[in-house]
């Protein structure tokens, strides 16, 4: 394994994503790469709007990656960071195809429920179709609340009489 990219948004689930490839890389002395994705809009007919959403999320994208490199740095760590501007899983997939990624890591929630009914689970995306190995790795607070939202709703259900 000489190349791993960790898929980065900021949220929970992808710094614990970082956290694994940061570790997966050093085990197997490989170099650590580091995308940023701004989505880009898909939809809206005036351009002046699709602009202003486009720099949003170039901004947002932009501290997602400061705070990151700050963090990674201050540990020691420099990978390689890349910003791109586009659709998610699509753009990470492409990136590991033309990187010679070995093995891929992401998240397995990002930040809105809206968003994945929007475009769908990135991390579902880049495992159908990522060239190489791929580990989604996931928050275990959301798992546990998960948990316990499920056995709430089964305690609360009135048994028939």
């Amino acid at each position: 394994m000489q190349n791993v990219l960790v898929g980065y948004d900021g949220s929970a689930s992808a710094r614990l994503a970082v956290t694994f490839a940061v570790d997966l890389a050093k085990r197997f002395d490989a170099r650590l790469h580091v995308l940023v994705v701004a989505r880009a809009p898909d939809w809206g007919s005036i351009e002046l709007e699709r602009q202003e959403l486009v720099d949003y999320e170039l901004r947002h994208s932009n501290k997602v990656l400061d705070d990151l490199k700050a963090t990674l740095a201050s540990d020691g760590e420099h990978p390689e960071f890349d910003l791109i501007i586009g659709q998610p899983a699509k753009e990470i997939v492409l990136y590991a195809e033309q990187h010679a990624i070995d093995h891929l890591v992401v998240g397995h929630r990002g930040h809105t429920p809206f968003d994945r009914w929007l475009i769908g689970s990135v991390a579902r995306q880049v495992l159908a179709y990522a060239p190489c190995a791929v580990t989604i790795v996931r928050d275990p607070t959301t798992l546990k609340k998960r948990v316990a939202k499920a056995a709430q709703q089964s305690t609360d259900e009135t048994p028939f009489v």
